[in-house]
């Protein structure tokens, strides 16, 4: 008994000491696993995890063409160049971004430029219908820089007297129709993703001022392959099946290669990249239409040109290497930029055709998703005065707008029509004692300031009847995640937007919140101030120095308010930036020279609309169609936007019927319209038909308006007009 009671003691003695130990461990284990959670929890960073939700999306479109006769076009400051037709219609494009927090805005417009008054207008007409939801700080307007488009949207005085004068004719249908893709954009918003890609686009781009590039820094230029950007960034926007709902590119090349001889609206290479591209995703729909939206925007084209050909004299056809771009028989009016073909509207085929394939292959291939939240930063800018510190012992500033002398010269791509040369920097005692006695000599404070620019204009200085140049300009950034988009206003030349790209990349990146970052310049912004040049490259005074109205040390002005913008983004403290003064809105003064179109006059026995030169029974794809009818001024039609001057019909056998294949926005069709004597006019409008036109009955349409006195007042009447019946028939080649 005693054995037993012993060995089951001995045996419980050990149960129990192995219980106590599990127990034990179970409680340390428990207490561990407690602490754990609970370190885990404690020392968890408070600020929210990367934004990797949906944005919510809307892309919009609207045309914004305007009246297209007798207004100048905005671009080539040539007085006899005004609207007589339409080679293709203009277009906003808009796409707005939200994140849950913040909501951006980037407009791409063709338009030469985008003015402070037409930015003033367009918010004020946003603030009227979405209150403060769209506002300065987060709406970017850009212009592509088309030179084809309508003027009279500016209310400084230098910009006035080269375009008539601000007209409301102009700048009304630039409103509407901006604020309209921006409605539309607004309207269709879903939750989608946003994906970049970015690629190299050689053999569509050269220098136009190598001379002045050549003046940076030489182990600055080793930096890079090649004196002009090829770099193309592609934003491609889907729902969240995949499926494609817009896309936005930049490339940086002015919109040129319609010449200063071209009397037809026109969108130039961007709009026809933006054309290729939305008939490509929108199958079937005409021009204009259709929900895909493609927009590809300006850069830092300061200095760049499409005319990859290069200047030549068109006497001796031989090429122009002189500094100051005159030959040597003929001088400056005998030099000029072309290519690549000697036609003008090939060579905008060809350089719009290559833009759309670049974009095109990035869009297709595109696979890092854009993520991050949004953030926007704006200021208003004082630019008469802005003192940079450029190292610890001196500062400079900047100065009261001014133009040279070599502004006069004008470029490769549109010359001046005077002897005025590029590079000069000393003035010419003719051209000063004119300015002396007309506008008044430049103050010795704003021609030390400028120096070496001899002064043409002292711009800063006249304030008759309004201020000739801004004073006061917009400084903005947006980011959507990693891409930064920089809203420039005027033309950065090829090294100052890379400084400039440079400077707020690393202002982005210095405080850990934004990695492997993109930035890219949004170029005619806002507000337009002419050209920004480096200091280096102002130097040389050729036509982009001679241009940088605010001196030598406008880059540096820019870099060091964009290095602000940036580090508040970085630093999400945007609030804290100081709003800066507020820019005019000009209520009186505003002047337009461009007297009331006429009433319309016609040929006796003839009606409007009715054909003058009518068309041939049978074509053939490849021919060109033309018929001409009796016509009203098109500044009749008014704001004829959404509306067509010109169709292009061909017969349905199915459902007896007339179905439209063209209008005046598609690529294939011109409308010229003449001017003729005892106000009588006249309307031509060409077909060029496609290889792809397929065989059968067409007819082309023409609409317009015509005023004639009715009593005592003047009543405007619409019109059409239809040619004869013409056939195409398959074009057959024999060997």
């Amino acid at each position: 008994m005693a054995g037993r009671k012993t060995a089951c003691c001995g045996l419980s003695a050990l149960e129990v000491t192995l219980g106590v130990l599990f127990i034990i461990m179970t409680a340390v284990s428990v207490t561990l696993i407690a602490l754990m959670a609970t370190w885990k929890t404690e020392t968890d960073p408070v600020t929210p995890e990367p934004q990797h939700k949906p944005y919510l999306i809307g892309v919009g479109r609207a045309d914004c063409t305007g009246p297209p006769a007798d207004i100048p076009l905005m671009g080539y400051a040539k007085p006899q160049q005004t609207a007589a037709g339409i080679h293709t219609r203009l277009y906003s494009r808009a796409f707005i971004i939200d994140d849950g927090r913040r909501r951006v805005v980037f407009v791409t417009a063709d338009v030469g430029m985008i003015s402070q008054r037409l930015r003033l207008e367009v918010l004020q007409a946003l603030k009227v219908k979405y209150g403060d939801l769209y506002r300065q700080d987060n709406v970017v307007l850009s212009g592509t820089h088309t030179h084809c488009g309508l003027a009279g949207y500016f209310q400084y005085t230098l910009f006035m007297i080269s375009s008539k004068g601000y007209m409301k004719a102009s700048i009304e249908p630039l409103v509407n129709g901006i604020v309209k893709s921006i409605d539309i954009a607004h309207s269709n918003m879903r939750p989608g993703r946003i994906y970049r890609s970015q690629g190299e686009l050689d053999d569509s781009s050269i220098n136009r001022s190598p001379h002045s590039y050549l003046n940076n820094p030489e182990e600055e230029r080793h930096r890079y392959k090649w004196n002009t950007d090829k770099q193309v960034l592609v934003l491609k926007f889907t729902d969240l099946d995949g499926d494609g709902i817009g896309m936005l590119s930049w490339f940086a090349v002015h919109a040129v290669s319609m010449n200063y001889t071209n009397q037809m609206v026109s969108s130039d290479n961007m709009g026809y990249a933006s054309y290729l591209m939305e008939q490509d995703k929108n199958p079937g729909e005409l021009p204009g239409k259709g929900g895909f939206v493609a927009g590809f925007s300006s850069s830092n084209l300061g200095d760049v040109s499409p005319n990859t050909r290069g200047p030549h004299c068109m006497n001796t056809g031989l090429p122009r290497a002189y500094l100051n771009r005159s030959c040597p028989v003929g001088g400056t009016m005998m030099c000029k930029a072309f290519g690549p073909s000697d036609d003008m509207f090939d060579s905008t085929k060809i350089i719009g055709h290559k833009i759309y394939s670049k974009a095109k292959e990035l869009y297709a291939n595109t696979v890092e998703e854009v993520t991050g939240f949004l953030h926007s930063a704006h200021q208003w800018v004082n630019m008469t005065n802005v003192t940079v510190q450029i190292d610890d012992t001196h500062t400079v500033s900047t100065c009261k707008p001014a133009l040279g002398h070599s502004f006069a010269a004008g470029t490769t791509d549109g010359g001046g029509d005077l002897n005025f040369t590029q590079g000069a920097v000393e003035g010419d005692p003719f051209w000063d004692g004119i300015r002396d006695a007309l506008l008044g000599e430049p103050s010795n404070q704003t021609q030390e300031c400028h120096h070496p620019k001899p002064i043409l204009f002292n711009t800063g200085e006249m304030n008759w009847p309004l201020p000739w140049h801004p004073q006061i300009i917009d400084v903005q950034i947006i980011t959507i995640g990693s891409v930064a988009v920089v809203a420039v206003p005027g033309e950065m030349t090829t090294m100052s937007g890379r400084r400039l790209r440079e400077a707020v990349k690393q202002e982005l990146e210095s405080e850990g919140a934004f990695r492997d970052s993109v930035v890219v310049i949004a170029g005619l912004s806002n507000v337009y101030t002419h050209y920004i040049t480096t200091f280096e490259e102002y130097q040389v005074q050729r036509y982009e120095g001679a241009s940088t109205i605010y001196g030598p040390h406008t880059l540096s002005a820019y870099l060091l308010k964009y290095r602000d913008l940036a580090r508040a983004i970085a630093q999400d403290r945007v609030s804290d930036l100081p709003g800066g003064p507020q820019p005019p809105f000009f209520e009186k003064n505003l002047f337009n020279l461009l007297p009331d179109a006429p009433v319309d006059k016609k040929p006796e026995n003839s009606s409007f609309g009715d054909v003058l030169q009518q068309v041939y029974p049978v074509y053939r794809q490849g021919d060109v169609v033309s018929v001409t009818f009796v016509a009203g001024n098109p500044r009749h039609s008014g704001d004829i936007r959404d509306k067509t001057f010109v169709t292009v019909e061909i017969y349905d056998n199915r459902t007896n019927t007339w179905e439209v294949v063209h209008t005046d926005a598609s690529w294939e069709t011109r409308f010229h319209w003449l001017k003729g004597s005892n106000q009588q006019s006249n309307s031509t409008i060409e077909w060029h038909i496609p290889p792809s036109a397929p065989s059968g009955s067409y007819r082309i349409k023409h609409f317009g308006h015509y005023k004639q006195w009715k009593g005592l007042r003047p009543v405007i009447t619409p019109y059409e007009g239809t040619s004869d019946i013409f056939r195409v028939a398959a074009s057959f080649y024999y060997q």
